[in-house]
């Protein structure tokens, strides 16, 4: 990572690839390994209930979900647009790398989405409040 990434990370302003478009705010809920959603997250209520998960018992509604990548099954798409339905969809989503069922799950559920930030998502701590704008590819503290 560059100086200027490690600056602009400091100043609380993380620059990152757009995959879907809009804005969301909310608490960073973090997870260091990736996630399958599909037998993993109560599409009725955002509940996370993967036995042995470190996310389990937490819930992923109006939060800031930053994991590594997705996992798992394609089923895990319709999850995704069966939480935003049903008004339990994180807020945002930011990964490493964004593989195709949770791009999918995000455009289905209209669920703003970026990756590729130019910070460690180490950087980005459990409860802080941000605001994800994935038109303009950027992450803030607010």
């Amino acid at each position: 990572m560059s100086s200027e990434s490690s600056d602009s990370a400091a100043e609380g302003a993380i620059d990152a690839e757009p995959i879907t478009e809009g804005q969301g705010r909310g608490e960073v809920l973090r997870s260091d390994v990736p996630i399958s959603f599909y037998g993993a997250v109560e599409p009725d209520t955002g509940e996370f209930i993967e036995d042995g998960h470190p996310l389990e018992g937490e819930n992923i509604a109006g939060k800031v979900l930053v994991f590594p990548r997705g996992k798992g099954s394609t089923v895990g798409s319709y999850v995704l647009y069966g939480l935003a339905n049903n008004d339990c969809a994180p807020a945002a989503i930011v990964n490493e790398e964004t593989e195709t069922i949770v791009a999918t799950g995000a455009i289905l559920g209209e669920i703003p989405c970026l990756d590729s930030p130019d910070a460690d998502l180490e950087t980005l701590e459990d409860g802080e409040r941000v605001a994800v704008d994935a038109d303009a590819g950027t992450i803030r503290r607010v």
